[in-house]
């Protein structure tokens, strides 16, 4: 369920909470994140490393105690400066200097407002009110916050090819004058919904992703990696809470050009009772590919739940309703090209959450072996087109 998170201006920011069950399925994943190594998307060498946490503030943040923040741990902060081409945030100056002076890296971020005026005049404004990129080592490049619309239509009265133009202008503009690839904020729904799951800009803009779920995938399409993923809209510092995905040392790197974030780490999702998504679905396709009769319907009501608690039963299982690491692996299914059904069904909706265009009819065919092989060359699994163990952990993940 989506909840405004709200902001200075015109519109408010977008805040996404989960609640009850789903808190446990965070803290699950942030501890997930301390505990496994990444891959490098460039080496494929595994590392560890401790989270390098930040924050994001507007307006509503007024008085930020910035040495306090930085003694909790914060190294990063993104502060809002502009939103369409008549807002400015009043507190910018003392909240982007505060961090700075506090030894955070900072940077600014720009308020969307598409139905307002074009990209490139909105990056104009975004950089003549504290949105430029200054190669020093502790400024970040500036963000476009592009989400949905709180108060009207969600993509803002524009056709996908009219919202992909816009966001092309604003990014061409901005790093036409920085040098620099404005970073992208925006949650995977919304870019599906509002831009048809366009996939070029994944090629030169960092993106930050949103889902406050307790994992950052999956990711909008385009993008096989983030550098940043705003994980809860409250928590130890002010404003929303971010990880940065690398080291310290990689952050700082990012500060000074350019910067290859680490693949996500894949893991088995803690899925239960209270909530709703894609997981679910993709739990609800695979209890039925093992013969139980429900409603694929997203939501894990105490239809799903009994529906977990008798196949945990049957497979020798703990029987808590709960699908964790061990109940996904026995749910799971190996499917290739040639066989039907829920299971398959289960891999299409995926696949197409991920950003593929396939259609979920239950059938795999060549269209969707083919998003196969592109989704594991992604991930840098074989692409051998085969929905195995290690597969579905990256599908589901």
């Amino acid at each position: 369920m989506r909840f405004p998170h709200a902001r200075s201006g015109a519109v408010s920011r977008a805040g996404w909470r989960i609640r009850g069950a789903a808190v446990l399925a965070a803290g699950l994943a942030a501890l997930c994140i301390d505990v496994h190594g990444v891959a490098h998307a460039a080496t494929g060498a595994a590392r560890s490393t401790a989270q390098v946490r930040g924050l994001d503030v507007s307006g509503h943040n007024p008085h930020v105690d910035w040495k306090a923040t930085a003694a909790k741990g914060a190294a990063f902060a993104y502060v809002k400066a502009t939103e369409g081409v008549s807002y400015t945030n009043s507190y910018f100056s003392q909240q982007y200097s505060g961090a700075a002076g506090a030894g955070l890296i900072r940077g600014a971020y720009h308020f969307a407002r598409p139905d307002a005026s074009g990209g490139r005049a909105q990056a104009d404004y975004f950089l003549a009110h504290g949105g430029k990129w200054t190669r020093d080592g502790k400024t970040l490049p500036g963000a476009l916050d592009i989400e949905a619309n709180a108060h009207g239509d969600s993509c803002w009265g524009l056709s996908r090819n009219a919202m992909t133009s816009w966001i092309a202008a604003f990014v061409n503009e901005y790093h036409a004058r920085t040098g620099r690839h404005p970073v992208i904020y925006t949650p995977a729904s919304w870019w599906a919904t509002c831009t048809g799951n366009y996939r070029g800009f994944g090629r030169t803009d960092p993106l930050w992703i949103v889902n406050q779920s307790g994992t950052p995938t999956p990711l909008p399409a385009g993008w096989n990696t983030y550098t940043v993923w705003q994980t809860a809209a409250s928590g130890a510092f002010p404003g929303d809470q971010d990880v940065f995905n690398g080291s310290l040392k990689d952050l700082k790197t990012f500060a000074l050009g350019d910067y290859t974030p680490p693949l996500p780490v894949p893991s088995w999702p803690l899925v239960q009772e209270g909530q709703a998504g894609r997981q679910v679905t993709t739990v609800q396709y695979l209890l039925g590919a093992h013969g139980a009769s429900l409603t694929v319907d997203g939501r894990f009501g105490a239809g799903t739940r009994d529906a977990v608690v008798s196949f945990q039963r049957s497979q020798g299982l703990t029987p808590d309703g709960i699908v964790g690491p061990n109940t996904w692996q026995h749910l799971i299914v190996t499917v290739r090209q040639g066989d039907t059904g829920a299971a398959v069904r289960a891999v299409q909706d995926e696949l197409k959450a991920h950003g593929a265009a396939v259609t979920v009819d239950g059938r795999f065919g060549a269209g969707t072996r083919d998003a196969v092989t592109t989704f594991q060359k992604s991930r840098g699994l074989p692409p051998d087109g085969i929905v195995g163990s290690n597969t579905w952990m990256n599908l589901v993940s």
